[in-house]
């Protein structure tokens, strides 16, 4: 199984970054994807998921920028983050278990290299 995060940058606060993951090695429309973050110093936290037929869940710094999408026919996921905030700083992580989406790490099978995000004031 491998998860590919690719997208990740440095932009200045305000603007746009749009992330994906490319998925190989699992049916990727039966499993919960999603994404994690991990901020310098801090610990990993979820960001948002979606679920086999497409419900999503975001954490509160998430909904209302960040969209979380994927195509099933491509085995890809994506999150396109606006409004970008320093604290928004981080190595996003997709990550991709079955059943339903959760909030901790240890729940998630499949996890990606990880890309970095860094946005500046």
């Amino acid at each position: 199984v491998q998860l590919q995060a690719s997208g990740g940058g440095l932009v200045q606060a305000g603007g746009s970054l749009r992330l994906s993951c490319a998925a190989s090695g699992i049916i990727f429309s039966t499993y919960t994807v999603g994404w994690f973050r991990q901020a310098p110093g801090k610990q990993r936290e979820l960001v948002t998921f979606t679920n086999r037929g497409g419900g999503v869940h975001y954490v509160d710094f998430a909904r209302g920028r960040f969209t979380i999408s994927r195509d099933d026919g491509k085995s890809t996921l994506y999150l396109q983050m606006n409004s970008l905030k320093p604290e928004d700083t981080a190595v996003y992580y997709c990550v991709a278990k079955m059943g339903w989406g959760t909030s901790r790490v240890d729940d998630y099978e499949y996890w990606g290299q990880g890309t970095l995000v860094t946005v500046s004031s």
